[in-house]
């Protein structure tokens, strides 16, 4: 292997994403939950996010600004981002929390590869208007 091969994960998954992958499964993960984001739009998301991980697969919380933070949350309904936290002891005895933000890549692969049906279904109800014409209307003359 050269170096500029990535190093396979233990588990089997890579631990990488590209721009591309994550700005599609952010588009999949908004369809699923019924919002829609254009892939501009998208990879708008997909590279703010990046910016922040950089070469890493977590950032720490309280680097972030609320706006961020917000979309962030977002990220994390779509199980694109997860969180973690890690608790520490300082010196005088109180409990520190760091939060973190984590790159799903399990899950940005899958949504990045799931095929999704965009088309919408028409419900019953917008059929029932139909059901509320008497039989005589449908009727040809002859």
């Amino acid at each position: 292997m050269n170096s500029k091969e990535a190093k396979p994960e233990k588990s089997g998954i890579r631990g990488y994403t590209t721009l591309e992958e994550l700005s599609k499964a952010i588009s999949t993960g908004l369809s699923l939950r019924d919002r829609r984001m254009s892939e501009e739009e998208a990879m708008e998301a997909a590279e703010h996010i990046i910016n922040f991980f950089g070469y890493n697969d977590r950032v720490i919380d309280n680097m972030l600004e609320p706006e961020d933070r917000d979309s962030f949350y977002t990220m994390e309904d779509i199980g694109v981002l997860q969180t973690e936290r890690e608790e520490t002891t300082l010196f005088d005895g109180r409990e520190w929390r760091i939060h973190y933000w984590i790159l799903n890549i399990p899950r940005i692969i899958e949504l990045a590869n799931m095929r999704i049906n965009t088309t919408k279904n028409k419900s019953n109800e917008e059929y029932k208007i139909y059901e509320e014409i008497p039989d005589d209307y449908w009727k040809v003359a002859q």
